[in-house]
Parts: C-alpha cells; sequence; structure tokens
C-alpha cells in the first residue's frame, strides 16, 4: 500500500470502545486496504492491511459486531 499523509485520513473508532475510549484501535480506508493504529498511542504508527485480508477478519467476526461500514 502506498504513503498516505496523515492529515488527509478519516480515522474512527468502533462504537464497541470502551467507556474511556482509550480501549480500542482506529480505522482508516485507503485504497488498497485498511490501517489500524492504538487510539491510546496515534502517534506510533500504523498496520496496514489489505483489503482481502479485512474483509476477511471482519466477515470472520460474529454478525451482531461487525462493522457495517467496513463488511463491503
Amino acid at each position: 500500500m502506498n504513503s498516505y499523509p496523515q492529515q488527509q485520513l478519516r480515522w474512527f473508532k468502533s462504537t464497541y470502545s470502551g467507556g474511556s475510549g482509550n480501549e480500542c484501535v482506529e480505522a482508516a480506508c485507503v485504497s488498497g486496504g485498511i490501517l489500524v493504529r492504538d487510539s491510546a498511542r496515534i502517534g506510533h504508527g500504523c498496520i496496514a492491511v489489505e483489503g482481502s485480508a479485512w474483509s476477511a477478519f471482519v466477515h470472520g467476526l460474529p454478525t451482531e459486531v461487525r462493522p457495517r461500514a467496513l463488511t463491503r
């Protein structure tokens, strides 16, 4: 995957994150896949996941916890 300037990414958290907001990961959709980072350590980099791998991961989750926006 390409390199993406951080200011151009739209990061979002799961609606299942803990009450404090620090027990979660954030994701950003990019061409070819998803970027994932620790919401408590946003300056420490991220993991790039190819679209096919992300899709397999999401579809392996129980239906009631799948993120609707990311199951395409």
